[in-house]
């Protein structure tokens, strides 16, 4: 927090009382830096942590802008454009959108895959004011000439390295050039990759620099521990751990989504109410999870690292890294779940001998020593030991672009939505190699991620 108001930013008084009913009354510094840069009109590269109130910091000059001298949009028109990486996310900066706009006169609709298309068909033939997508639907709906994107005047680039780590970046670079060239676009992300420099340099002018903290450094307020132990041994270290009645809203993040259907489960086992969250479910079925956890409903939601951004949810009290992430920028954005709103939270990570190498990449990346704690669990049977060594190791496969790229036997490091990895004959594969099914006669299955995202 800072002692400038955002009485001193200039902000119209239709969002300084919508700010107001919300208690929000100094901005944070990424806020303070970013909303007089973009109400001057400059475009804008911010590099800030997640938690960090970067939706705010685009969302409040976005609505200022377009609310000044508002012009209607027409029929099947955006005047202001957010694209996110994830459906959470999207639907998150729309409802924040709603809060700082509520005394604004402005239409607002959010496009996302996952759910059927015709209500946002409905909603877009009239045009809106500000439209919030996921690239891939977005995409869609635009080359099925549902939407048009050629009166756009503000257009926002969130979480782009996340663009980048689910294969959206050839999505996005398409939507940036259907776009008028007389625009103000933003940029944000938590780290600066060279792919997702390009592309700042593609789609802005000139752009101000903002960065409010280094790249990879976790928030100073959570308190970080590390357990060493078996895989054998995980389920049972969390469900001691639970005991404790401090962790009275914890995500638990592991790698794979079948991993989080299996800790969710053991744990309701245990009496522990606990949602499961990931790219195999629905959109429906991921909301009511949330919504779950949002309000109280349930004490433990498991996720895969769809939900390491996005998921703004207050006093998160603990984070728990079942499994540790094979990126250890994903480390980060996980643990930045906690600690929101200048609160504080601990992040507690689990480390068995296989993922020895990925704690020295997030040590390395976050310049930080995470504390080692031991535990008092007795030491795995040789039964324990020997489903242990059976398990498949963890994926250390690509970072980026296209999982498989259809050679038989090959295996890509991320789970990404539209792959299937349980054998089954997902998205049209046909057995034997034959290579993966288009949909809509257009891209392939691993460029349109719209069904995780």
């Amino acid at each position: 927090m800072t002692d400038m108001t955002f009485a001193a930013l200039g902000l119209a008084e239709p969002i300084l009382r919508a700010l107001g009913d919300e208690n929000y009354t100094h901005p944070t510094p990424i806020q303070g830096k970013a909303i007089p840069v973009l109400l001057a009109g400059r475009d804008l590269l911010g590099i800030a942590q997640t938690g960090t109130g970067k939706t705010a910091a685009f969302a409040i000059p976005m609505l200022q802008k377009l609310s000044v001298g508002h012009v209607p949009p027409g029929p099947k028109q955006a005047r202001g454009l957010i694209l996110a990486p994830t459906r959470e996310l999207a639907v998150q900066i729309e409802q924040s959108l709603r809060t700082y706009g509520r005394h604004l006169n402005l239409r607002m609709a959010v496009i996302l895959g996952g759910v059927n298309q015709n209500s946002q068909i409905r909603t877009m033939a009239r045009g809106v004011d500000i439209l919030v997508a996921t690239p891939g639907r977005l995409l869609d709906l635009v080359q099925q000439k549902h939407v048009r994107l050629d009166a756009v005047q503000a257009f926002v680039v969130d979480e782009a390295d996340r663009m980048l780590d689910m294969g959206f970046i050839r999505d996005v670079r398409k939507l940036v050039a259907m776009l008028p060239g007389q625009r103000q676009s933003m940029l944000f992300s938590a780290t600066m990759p060279n792919d997702i420099a390009t592309l700042a340099r593609e789609m802005m002018n000139n752009p101000e620099r903002i960065e409010v903290a280094p790249q990879g450094r976790t928030a100073d307020r959570i308190t970080q521990k590390l357990y060493h132990v078996a895989m054998p041994q995980k389920r049972q270290l969390l469900s001691h751990l639970l005991q404790d009645l401090a962790m009275n809203r914890v995500i638990v993040f592991t790698r794979t989504k079948h991993g989080a259907n299996r800790v969710a489960q053991f744990l309701c086992k245990q009496d522990i109410v606990a949602e499961a969250i990931h790219g195999n479910k629905s959109q429906n079925a991921r909301q009511r999870a949330l919504d779950m956890f949002r309000n109280g409903k349930a004490r433990v939601l498991v996720a895969t690292d769809i939900a390491a951004r996005g998921i703004d949810i207050d006093e998160i009290s603990h984070v728990v890294n079942f499994e540790l992430p094979n990126e250890p920028e994903s480390y980060v954005h996980r643990i930045g779940r906690t600690a929101r709103a200048g609160g504080e939270g601990v992040a507690i990570s689990f480390c068995d001998p296989s993922e020895r190498a990925y704690l020295r990449d997030i040590e390395k990346l976050t310049r930080n020593k995470i504390e080692v704690v031991a535990h008092d669990l007795p030491e795995p049977t040789p039964e324990e030991l020997r489903q242990m060594q059976d398990a498949p190791r963890p994926p250390h496969g690509h970072r980026h672009g296209k999982p498989g790229h259809g050679k038989p036997g090959h295996k890509g490091g991320h789970n990404h939505g539209g792959q299937n990895h349980g054998g089954q004959n997902h998205g049209g594969q046909k057995p034997g190699g034959a290579g993966p099914k288009k949909r809509n006669g257009s891209r392939a299955h691993w460029n349109r991620k719209r069904d995780a995202a």
